[in-house]
């Protein structure tokens, strides 16, 4: 969710490169009563400036926001496992389940949070709320091509040829698309084999490869493509900004991804850390959240969703969506982007 540029032969180097990369300022991370908070960047860093730093304050505390992909906040916490850059992580199952096997993460005590009895118990997570459910599919710019069914369309229909944008296997979006790319094409959701010799027989998708969402919806704007894998989220931010962008959930079903915000172990603000969980899973703060241009899906069941979010999904569909084995795509998954980067390189 970057918005930078990336040559192909450093596309795998991200994650890496974060574990050397200087996570914040010494003066945030010195400031007493501030919690600092993990936070995807783009929409979530905006919303959740804009939403949650005032609710914040009022209970007493600073918030400092330091937008990262969830890669990245692995990689710096495992950097500095005993003076962790971060008091919160803010990731979905995959990165969590890494988080958990590296002892990153420790579970909360809710009691601290008021607003936990406010949470289904599908959400309440003993490492921390689950604070919206990501639901994925496709994005298309109506005036540039057709409403693509499904992935099948992307490869087969010669509409998408050199318009649809593909990023690497480090982005949780690419990888729930392309486990179900290789239920279609391959013998199950983990047959990335098949997803890599579709790729190798359509070569033109392979120059849309880019580094992240963000740099997608800037291709998007610019016109330069007009389809990619993506959460209605990025569908809501692109429509705020005037865009013609619509999405569609695929015919195989859309992937889905909880996200929670997890307390780091070691954290040296625990007040503050949850007052700011308290805040995100707070009616106020989703009921801000959840209008555009972020559109969140809300967890606090007092919160209404809107006609907006019931275009993509209702309460009642939240269970038909599909939901990876992160498990078993954590086991491939460094695999698999080896594979992929050398296959963009060239």
């Amino acid at each position: 969710m970057t918005n930078f540029n990336m040559t192909r032969r450093h596309f795998g180097m991200l994650a890496a490169g974060a574990a050397a990369a200087t996570a914040l300022p010494l003066a945030a991370r010195a400031a007493g009563g501030a919690a600092v908070a993990a936070t995807f960047p783009g929409n979530w860093e905006d919303g959740y400036r804009k939403v949650l730093s005032p609710i914040v304050k009022q209970a007493g505390y600073d918030l400092t926001i330091a937008p990262a992909l969830a890669q990245d906040q692995l990689a710096k916490v495992m950097a500095s496992p005993g003076n962790p850059p971060y008091d919160t992580l803010l990731m979905s199952p995959g990165q969590t389940a890494v988080a958990l096997d590296n002892d990153l993460i420790q579970k909360i005590d809710p009691s601290r949070l008021k607003n936990w009895s406010m949470l289904d118990p599908t959400f309440q997570g003993e490492y921390g709320p689950t604070v919206t459910i990501e639901v994925n599919g496709i994005a298309y710019n109506p005036d540039l091509v057709p409403r693509p069914k499904g992935y099948r369309d992307l490869f087969e229909n010669p509409a998408y040829k050199g318009l649809v944008s593909w990023t690497g296997f480090a982005s949780n979006t690419a990888v729930m698309a392309y486990t179900e790319i290789a239920k279609i094409y391959g013998s199950g959701p983990n047959d990335m084999e098949a997803v890599f010799k579709l790729f190798k027989e359509h070569p033109e998708q392979l120059k849309g490869v880019v580094d992240s969402t963000n740099h997608q919806m800037t291709l998007f704007q610019q016109g330069e493509i007009a389809v990619f894998m993506c959460s209605t989220g990025n569908v809501a931010r692109l429509k705020s900004l005037g865009l013609k962008a619509e999405y569609v959930a695929p015919e195989t079903g859309s992937p889905a991804a909880p996200v929670n915000i997890h307390l780091t172990k070691g954290s040296k603000n625990l007040d503050a850390a949850y007052a700011y969980m308290d805040a995100a899973i707070s009616k106020a703060a989703q009921d801000a959240l959840k209008l555009p241009p972020t559109e969140m899906f809300p967890t606090n069941k007092d919160v209404a969703l809107t006609p907006g979010i019931e275009a993509y999904v209702t309460r009642d569909q939240l269970s038909k969506m599909v939901y990876p084995d992160w498990a078993a795509i954590n086991k491939s998954r460094d695999e698999w982007i080896r594979k992929f980067d050398a296959l963009v390189a060239g």
